[in-house]
């Protein structure tokens, strides 16, 4: 089970959605720990896409690498980190409701400590999670409903 499972509902098709999350460099439009984001390599987002993000962790930067691990469009999504002391993972699914005109999107997430030092970031990190997954998932609601994205 994951540490943390964030749930919401937006009013655009399933389609709709996971295009705009597939948009990897995007992500900084709705995740607002993000400062960049740019995908290594050309191409659509597939499995073994790697992304590089620098995000705000605290009062720091840190720069973290990710690979996608499951790509099945419009449905789910997972991808898991690969350098740094805590690894990120996670997974997306799609759901359509109303007929497909509107969608549930849930996030399942965690980090893998890598050695002693992820161990002991681990917690503190969980916790920003914690308030910001919400935050994202409320934003890319905004950003979808809204048309901006």
């Amino acid at each position: 089970m994951a540490a943390i499972t964030d749930t919401i509902e937006i009013a655009r098709r399933p389609e709709d959605v996971f295009a705009y999350i597939d948009d990897l460099e995007r992500h900084g439009e709705w995740q607002e720990d993000i400062v960049s984001a740019h995908v290594e390599g050309d191409g659509p987002t597939k499995v073994g896409t790697r992304a590089v993000e620098v995000r705000k962790m605290g009062r720091r930067e840190q720069t973290v690498t990710y690979e996608i691990t499951e790509h099945d469009p419009p449905r789910s999504f997972a991808f898991r980190g690969i350098d740094g002391p805590i690894r990120p993972v996670g997974k997306g699914t799609i759901e359509p409701l109303d007929g497909g005109a509107r969608s549930r999107i849930t996030i399942e997430f965690d980090f893998d400590a890598a050695n002693f030092g992820g161990k002991i970031l681990r917690p503190m990190a969980l916790a920003q999670a914690r308030k910001a997954i919400p935050k994202g998932q409320q934003r890319l609601k905004e950003r979808l409903e809204s048309g901006a994205a």
